[in-house]
């Protein structure tokens, strides 16, 4: 569900092989289970953000590890633009979750600093330590309730792209036998896997899967023909459109919307509720709005942030 100024460095060979400028499009939600290695290394950048001022009240909830070092370590897969992707230096993270959770953090008395990770590993080093918080477009769901805490903050939903006037006749609803684009991890890899099914137990063949670490190789995939279509969060898949400069388009509509979280480790639910209550916080300041607008997002933004919604 939504810019990309400039993919990651490990990404711009493979989009220069298929003659894409800058594009990346992926999906947000990931059966956690697993920390597979990924090619997204652990490059990192710090960043911080003034949003109104420090509530002194929600500073005063902050962790005291977090708080004796003043800096919360962010998890990110900063290959998923514009969400959360790196800037032209190649390890600054940027996007709109990096604006709108540094906004959340200045209301904590907190400087982020991100650190690029593979998507499917962060909910893992969330939980061992290795990050305080993840925050990289994870849609809320009951899998990922059980293993940590989420907090609610955009709303987001599953989009589909293909090549520019759709030449393989894609048609999602019955995509059978054709190779479609999906990142590793994501919601929309349980999504084509039910798809297939349905397909095979009609007699029809299944759909060929091209997994992807990056999304921006999934982008990539699709522009090159190597896939007939792809599928990713509604935000980086229509940003992705925009910037293939017309090689790409949207097909079919938004669908399966449900909340974007910022990941806490399960035994800090106090924490996470003074995140969610930072969230209001930028949201009454304004902040919150302007980091959605920055990025194009207006439509993606919510007024009910929680804890596991």
């Amino acid at each position: 569900m939504t810019s990309r100024l400039r993919p990651a460095a490990a990404l711009v060979a493979g989009l220069a092989t298929a003659g894409l400028a800058l594009s990346a499009c992926g999906s947000s939600s990931l059966d956690t289970g697993s920390s597979s290695s990924s090619s997204s290394s652990s490059s990192s950048s710090s960043s911080s953000s003034s949003g109104g001022g420090v509530d002194q009240a929600l500073a005063a909830k902050v962790p005291q590890k977090i708080k004796d070092k003043g800096t919360i370590i962010v998890g990110s897969d900063a290959s998923y633009a514009p969400n959360e992707f790196l800037a032209s230096d190649g390890k600054t993270v940027q996007g709109m979750d990096v604006d709108l959770f540094n906004a959340v953090a200045a209301k904590l008395g907190l400087k982020a600093e991100f650190k690029n990770a593979g998507f499917d590993t962060i909910i893992l080093g969330v939980s061992s330590g290795k990050y305080d918080i993840g925050v990289s477009s994870f849609t809320i769901n009951d899998q990922r309730k059980k293993q940590v805490n989420m907090v609610s903050y955009f709303n987001a939903g599953t989009q589909w792209a293909v090549k520019k006037g759709n030449p393989k006749k894609v048609d999602p609803a019955n995509a059978c036998g054709l190779s479609i684009g999906v990142q590793k991890g994501t919601v929309q890899v349980d999504d084509l896997t039910a798809r297939s099914k349905k397909c095979t137990a009609a007699g029809k063949p299944a759909i060929k899967q091209i997994v992807e670490q990056d999304q921006s190789k999934v982008t990539a995939d699709l522009v090159s023909g190597k896939a007939d279509a792809m599928l990713a969060d509604s935000p980086v898949c229509l940003y992705a459109v925009k910037q293939t400069n017309g090689q790409l388009e949207a097909l079919g509509d938004i669908y399966d919307s449900a909340p974007y979280g910022f990941v806490v480790p399960k035994d800090e639910t106090d924490f996470a509720q003074a995140i969610a209550d930072a969230l209001k916080a930028t949201a009454a300041d304004g902040s919150y709005k302007a980091a959605l607008s920055k990025w194009g997002n207006d439509s993606g933004s919510i007024t009910d942030f929680a804890v596991n919604p």
